[in-house]
C-alpha cells in the first residue's frame, strides 16, 4: 500500500480482558469502498481458542447463519490444507493459545459494506502461533451472503475473552 493511503478510522487497544471488540458501528465512515483491519498481537485469555468475526448491521452484529468462508491453512509441522464452511454464524479466522509467544496478527479487507444491494465480503490474511506452538498462516477469503449495508466488524474468541491486542480499522482512499 502507497504510504498516507491508509485513513484511521476506529481503534481499540485490549489491555484487560474484553469479551469482544467491535470496530465501525457508531464510528464508520461510509465514504470509503474498501476498508482495511490490522489486528496486532491478540491473545486469548483461554487456551486453544478460535478468533471469529461478524459483520454489523446498524451497530449489532449480524449472527445469522449467512457466512461462507474458505481459506487455505499454511502450516509449519506439516502439509497444507483447505478450511471452507458455508451457512455459518461467524467467519473463523484461525486458533490460538495463551502459551509463550503464541498469538495472531491479521489483515483483512473489507468490500461492498457500504452497498445494501450486494453481499459484504472480505479477504484474509493472518499468521499465529497455535496452541501447540506451531506456525500456521491463512490466506482466504468470507462473504456474509446477505445484501445489506454492513458498517463494522467484531470479533471475539469462541470461549473465553479477549486478553490483549491492538484492532484497528481503516478507509482506503479514493
Amino acid at each position: 500500500m502507497v504510504s498516507g493511503s491508509l485513513i484511521k478510522i476506529d481503534e481499540v487497544i485490549v489491555s484487560s480482558a474484553v469479551a469482544s471488540v467491535t470496530l465501525g458501528g457508531s464510528d464508520w465512515d461510509s465514504s470509503y469502498d474498501v476498508y482495511v483491519v490490522q489486528i496486532v498481537n491478540a491473545i486469548p485469555d483461554t487456551d486453544a481458542v478460535r478468533l471469529e468475526t461478524r459483520f454489523t448491521v446498524s451497530g449489532t452484529e449480524d449472527s445469522s447463519s449467512n457466512y461462507d468462508r474458505a481459506f487455505n491453512n499454511l502450516r509449519a509441522d506439516t502439509s497444507f490444507g483447505d478450511i471452507s464452511s458455508a451457512n455459518v454464524s461467524q467467519l473463523d479466522l484461525g486458533t490460538t493459545g495463551t502459551g509463550t509467544q503464541e498469538m495472531m496478527n491479521i489483515t483483512q479487507y473489507l468490500f461492498n459494506f457500504n452497498n445494501s444491494s450486494e453481499y459484504s465480503f472480505t479477504t484474509v490474511e493472518a499468521s499465529s502461533r497455535n496452541n501447540d506452538g506451531h506456525l500456521r498462516g491463512f490466506q482466504g477469503g468470507g462473504v456474509l451472503t446477505v445484501a445489506q449495508a454492513t458498517d463494522g466488524v467484531k470479533y471475539f474468541f469462541h470461549s473465553g475473552n479477549i486478553a490483549s491486542g491492538t484492532f484497528t480499522l481503516y478507509g482506503l482512499k479514493k
